[in-house]
């Protein structure tokens, strides 16, 4: 919980984070070498070199102006006298030049009488003294008292540094590579689609390939057979229903019109079995113009005399969708019929936008409790409190159809009640 707020800062990506995790510490490494190498190295051979050289110039400076002449010429120092014009005010470097500090400081605490101390470059240390009254000022070349090429340490740590980062990166990328096809197949699976897959990369990643191949299998194995069953079961009792309703229509009663009834059911029961069965399996993604299909449905739906309505229709009618077509066109008709079953009018209206695809259904029906709405999901669902049963004549099928649909397609399906018409609102939503 302490470090929270760091998320947000931490690349979402599994490449990202991988090179995260490979150059902070090289940086890191980097920071501390040069951190070490200027305070044990440039800070102890520059003082070094300075104290030596302060020695040699107070040596120099000891010495009567007569003899300093060859000792000068010995240590290629120049010895000038100039006025206190030239002098300048303060102690002068380039703000970059660290062990120009070193040099200050040891050239001021060794030498007696120091006015000023001037590092204009990498070549020249000007140091003015005052001698005797006078003012001195030596020259004399800054290789005396700072270490030379001190930048190859830097260049040497930033060239082998990316080098071996991006060796390790290129080796990291292998290793990642099974993951991300790994969380692809995953990703398709999730959406209905069954794409290759063959297990590789570590052990581990290996173990987690294996164990995803065999859930998709078992998934594959029990999505077909409860098709197959429930395909059987439906297809099998259409014969008998048919020889009622053959029967049926030569007998002369009144309760003939109850009895068709009850098979009008049991047929309507039966298609819902076998819609279930097929669920969102009919074939690979394909383009749709997805809301001119909405529109379409909803006119075959009024021609069919639904009451059912269309409304606000958002978005690009000529924006194609990968969609099963036929899948999501028995999920709309699915909703419609379950709105028209509990309440009297329904309205469609869809939304595309460059990041989903909503399709909301609203009824003026009765509506189900919040509570209930996951239990509405299931399927062969019948809730009693929130629907009018002497209405309903299904299986409680149609959210479920819905729901198969929403997540076959990498969605979800939403109930909430509708604002307006105070019923049940329906939104099958759908990533882009």
């Amino acid at each position: 919980m302490m470090f929270k707020w760091l998320k947000r800062y931490v690349p979402r990506g599994l490449y990202s984070r991988a090179a995260l995790i490979l150059i902070l510490p090289v940086v890191t490494l980097q920071l501390v070498v040069t951190v070490v190498f200027i305070q044990r190295h440039f800070s102890g051979v520059t003082t070094q070199m300075t104290e030596t050289t302060a020695r040699e110039i107070q040596l120099l400076v000891n010495l009567p102006l007569a003899e300093r002449a060859p000792l000068a010429e010995a240590l290629q120092i120049a010895v000038l006298d100039v006025p206190v014009a030239e002098v300048p005010e303060k102690h002068q470097r380039r703000w970059y030049d660290l062990t120009g500090l070193v040099v200050i400081d040891r050239l001021e605490n060794k030498l007696p009488g120091v006015m000023a101390i001037d590092l204009p470059d990498d070549h020249n240390v000007r140091l003015f003294l005052r001698d005797s009254g006078n003012i001195t000022a030596l020259h004399f070349d800054r290789q005396r008292v700072s270490a030379t090429n001190a930048h190859q340490l830097f260049v040497n740590m930033v060239f082998f540094g990316g080098l071996m980062t991006l060796i390790a990166y290129i080796y990291l990328r292998n290793q990642l590579r099974p993951i991300t096809r790994l969380a692809q197949a995953a990703e398709a699976f999730g959406k209905g689609r069954s794409i290759a897959y063959r297990p590789a990369g570590a052990l581990e990643v290996r173990a987690a390939g294996h164990a995803f191949v065999d859930m998709r299998s078992r998934i594959e194995r029990h999505i077909q057979q409860r098709t197959l069953m429930l395909s059987g079961v439906s297809h099998d009792l259409r014969t008998p229903l048919t020889r009622l309703k053959l029967g049926l229509a030569f007998i002369d009663s009144e309760e003939r019109a109850a009895m068709e009834q009850d098979v009008d059911d049991m047929q309507k029961m039966l298609d819902g079995f076998l819609s279930f069965s097929q669920g969102a399996s009919d074939g690979d993604p394909e383009p749709v113009a997805v809301l001119p299909m909405v529109e379409k449905i909803v006119a075959d739906m009024k021609r069919a005399e639904v009451l059912v309505s269309l409304g606000e229709i958002e978005g690009d009618p000529s924006v194609q969708v990968p969609l099963r077509p036929m899948a999501i066109q028995r999920a709309i008709t699915n909703l419609i019929e379950n709105g028209t079953r509990y309440g009297t009018h329904v309205r469609v209206s869809a939304r595309l936008s460059d990041r989903s695809l909503r399709i909301r259904i609203e009824d003026d029906g009765p509506g189900i409790p919040p509570e209930q709405r996951q239990d509405a999901l299931k399927p062969f669902t019948r809730l009693d409190a929130a629907r009018n049963q002497n209405k309903a004549t299904g299986v409680g099928l149609g959210l479920a159809i819905a729901n198969d649909t929403a997540r076959a397609h990498g969605g979800v399906l939403r109930l909430a009640q509708s604002a307006d018409m105070g019923g049940l609102q329906v939104d099958l939503v759908i990533g882009l």
